[in-house]
């Protein structure tokens, strides 16, 4: 039977059962299943699973809608690598891509407003978010050649910075500013805490609290992100005999540079009093728990672990630190003390890290109003860095070169092009595909100089301009 009549054209829908579709929405529907939804995704999409971004069976995303999560996923990743990318200039995008792919329907229009992409935004699934970041870090783990670990191990690096966000009532209730700034002169302030892995760079798990919560503790929450035969490396500010002792628990080792009043409560009687020594020693645990581990957690740790420590100098010109003292459980005495000293050195890329992806990625201040909203901004931001760090580990294998001295900026600054330049290939997988092996063979020559132990003093060669702060 035919649903529709001649007379009655509004009728068929309601006796028949079948909802009308507009013209947008079925041209939209098309425009998302067609490979050509954006530049992005013809770039990056090989590194994220498309299951994760299709329609679900229930909730928000199983209706079809103008912006569904795919379309909204790769327009948010979109603002975070681009810019000063607003959501404006995300419609805008989507606008432009629709006009393009259907001219001469004239029924197909969007609203210019940007109320239905935000709503759209905050409905994307923070699992789905979290599930992706794993999948990319994973993906760069089993990429890792057989050859390059150290010593046979997996070596994680920890460190923490802060991030700001626009000062809102509600992010200054989740993220209150310091007290020591007047109400209405400061901005809401965050502590991130970060693992990132050593020889890829990918960030593996990151942990945020407010400017009260201290690094240790959420260094304690990323313990879960850790695997069996993983080597920790982190600076002073993390190490404490509960946390070794909690990190031998899980089967992790740990290098960890002592600080010097643990040097002289804890195990200061059993150093050598020379200037270099690489000596085993036992650290007993504290004779009081730390208010933030329970009488519990505090009865589980061992009486005492065994401990190598190792302490050499630094004769590198412009080095503040002139002396080391490393405290490791490597107990094997295979592992020369000179590769732990270099290995304790090159925990410094975790900074750089940072510097990319929050200088290069703009995540040092963030712009979303809202706590639920900042945590997708964070999220989306940690998927954008990891994706840039996939290609550079693709073309560093595709063209056989060391991955330490790829530039991420410059693989940023490569993407952004080539991924607007895919946008006049459709339907050419040829063509696609021979763009992106350009790309990443330019990714591949754009390399930074290889000067170890270089003098960079913290200097300013450009005085910014001094203005009057409005406290």
């Amino acid at each position: 039977m035919n649903p529709s009549t001649p007379f009655f054209k509004r009728f068929g829908p309601l006796l028949f059962g079948k909802p009308p579709v507009s013209a947008l929405a079925e041209a939209f529907s098309k425009f998302s299943e067609c490979g050509s939804l954006s530049q992005l995704r013809k770039t990056f999409g090989a590194y994220i699973p498309q299951a994760l971004l299709a329609r679900t069976s229930c909730g928000d995303n199983s209706r079809r809608r103008l912006f569904s999560l795919d379309v909204v996923f790769w327009s948010f990743f979109d603002q975070v690598q681009t810019p000063n990318g607003s959501c404006r200039e995300a419609v805008r995008k989507v606008m432009a891509l629709v006009r393009r792919k259907f001219p001469r329907e004239k029924d197909v229009a969007m609203s210019e407003a940007s109320s239905s992409y935000c709503q759209a935004r905050a409905k994307i699934p923070l699992d789905v978010l979290d599930k992706i970041n794993t999948h990319l870090v994973e993906r760069m783990q089993n990429h890792i050649p057989d050859g390059a670990l150290w010593h046979g191990r997996h070596v994680k690096l920890v460190d923490g910075t802060g991030l700001s966000m626009p000062d809102t009532p509600p992010n200054q209730a989740r993220w209150p500013q310091s007290k020591n700034q007047k109400p209405g002169c400061g901005f809401p302030a965050m502590n991130l805490v970060g693992i990132f892995c050593l020889l890829t760079g990918a960030l593996v798990q990151a942990a945020h609290g407010d400017r009260h919560t201290h690094e240790s503790k959420l260094f304690q929450a990323l313990w879960s992100a850790l695997q069996k035969g993983d080597l920790l490396v982190c600076d002073r500010g993390f190490c404490s005999f509960g946390a070794i002792a909690n990190l031998l628990l899980r089967r992790v080792d740990s290098l960890m540079r002592l600080p010097v009043n643990k040097i002289r409560k804890a195990i200061g009687a059993q150093l050598p009093k020379t200037a270099n020594f690489d000596v085993t020693v036992t650290w007993k645990r504290p004779m009081q728990r730390v208010p933030s581990m329970t009488p519990e957690e505090f009865a589980q740790l061992p009486e005492a672990i065994p401990v190598r420590v190792v302490r050499y100098t630094i004769a590198h010109p412009g080095f503040r630190t002139q002396s080391v003292t490393i405290v490791t459980t490597l107990l094997d005495a295979s592992i020369p003390a000179a590769d732990i000293a270099d290995l304790y050195f090159r925990r410094w890329g975790i900074e750089l890290h940072f510097r990319e992806i929050k200088i290069s990625l703009n995540m040092d201040v963030l712009r979303c109003l809202s706590p639920a909203m900042i945590e997708r901004e964070l999220r989306m931001h940690y998927i954008a860095y990891n994706i840039i760090r996939s290609v550079m580990q693709k073309a560093a294998l595709t063209h056989d070169v060391d991955l330490r001295r790829l530039s991420f900026k410059g693989c940023l600054d490569t993407v952004r092009q080539f991924a607007n330049a895919t946008s006049g290939a459709e339907d050419k997988p040829r063509t696609i595909s021979a763009m992106i092996y350009e790309m990443l063979r330019a990714i591949a020559r754009d390399l930074n100089p290889h000067r170890p132990g270089r003098s960079e003093p913290p200097s300013q060669k450009t005085p910014h301009e001094k203005l009057s702060s409005i406290n």
